[in-house]
């Protein structure tokens, strides 16, 4: 699975590495519960991803993670099993009416994965994609806006919009690593409307192994414009949060743009190389961040 919530400094294809944990700009009252929740949706894509584990377990150890966070919901006493994150986990739940239903998305996401980007289906086109966005990613959003108080129907919509946008900037950025492994999330239809099917990416799928042809260029120069569009679209969100989250806001939305300039720059070929983001991108995303303006959901990215 690839699925960071934010990309601003992503050095390496972990999920949740990039969390906003304890940030300087998160208000110290919810870096507890931010924390409890980075814990469970980092420990349960481990368990999703991480070892040799077959599918069959992964699942099996998914529905005992589901059955504690259930159990977390009710006040019930967490099991031996993962103390570290259930105990925390109900006391954000009890103390801030953390939504469960929110953080079992997460784990119906988790297993989906498991169950079709493995088995060779895949996505058959964009809505498809985006349903599993709307519980791979769309619920951290959701979760974080639920702790500063915010929850009108236009400012889901643009966390929801921004969080999408985040997941497929990283399935198009993690290329490089996901076809190796087998995970194809570029949508079929998208795929067959370059005349491509899910096949024609075998050949290269080795790191280095033979140069993508033009028509699978131009098909992420166009999955590209999408995330880029879709984050366009979320961007006004910042200038609803207040104090440090807007800021927050502001540099993760940059963040997931500068990488999607990066993969432009590498000429859409991201099959080949993964591009990230490092200490020299600091200073610019501070500036794009402080630019940011109010404008429409149609606004320009900031010029490269």
């Amino acid at each position: 699975m690839s699925s960071p919530p934010h990309p601003v400094a992503a050095p390496a294809p972990t999920h949740y590495e990039n969390f906003p944990v304890a940030s300087w700009l998160c208000p110290p009252h919810l870096r507890a519960p931010i924390a409890a929740i980075y814990g469970f949706a980092r420990t349960a894509d481990d368990i999703a991803d991480e070892g040799e584990a077959g599918a069959a377990e992964r699942l099996d150890d998914l529905r005992a993670f589901r059955a504690e966070l259930a159990a977390a919901a009710r006040g019930a006493a967490s099991s031996a099993r993962w103390p570290e994150v259930f105990a925390p986990l109900a006391h954000a739940m009890r103390s801030f009416a953390l939504p469960e239903p929110l953080l079992a998305d997460l784990l119906s996401a988790f297993m989906q994965d498991i169950e079709k980007t493995r088995d060779g289906r895949g996505y058959a086109d964009r809505p498809e994609l985006l349903d599993y966005c709307r519980r791979s990613a769309n619920p951290i959003g959701r979760l974080l806006l639920h702790l500063y108080g915010v929850d009108d129907a236009r400012a889901l919509a643009q966390s929801d919009a921004i969080c999408s946008a985040l997941q497929l900037i990283n399935f198009w950025q993690d290329l490089s690593v996901d076809l190796p492994r087998g995970r194809f999330y570029l949508p079929h239809a998208d795929s067959a409307a370059h005349g491509l099917t899910a096949s024609d990416f075998e050949d290269f799928r080795p790191l280095g192994a033979a140069a993508p042809p033009p028509a699978a260029i131009a098909l992420i120069a166009d999955e590209v414009a999408w995330a880029r569009a879709l984050m366009n679209e979320g961007a006004p969100l910042v200038h609803r949060l207040p104090g440090r989250a807007g800021w927050e806001l502001r540099l993760v939305v940059q963040g997931g743009l500068r990488i999607l300039d990066k993969i432009e720059a590498l000429g859409c070929d991201s099959f080949s190389r993964r591009p990230t983001i490092g200490k020299s991108d600091a200073a610019l995303l501070a500036w794009r961040a402080l630019r940011m303006r109010r404008q429409s959901p149609a606004m320009k990215s900031f010029p490269r």
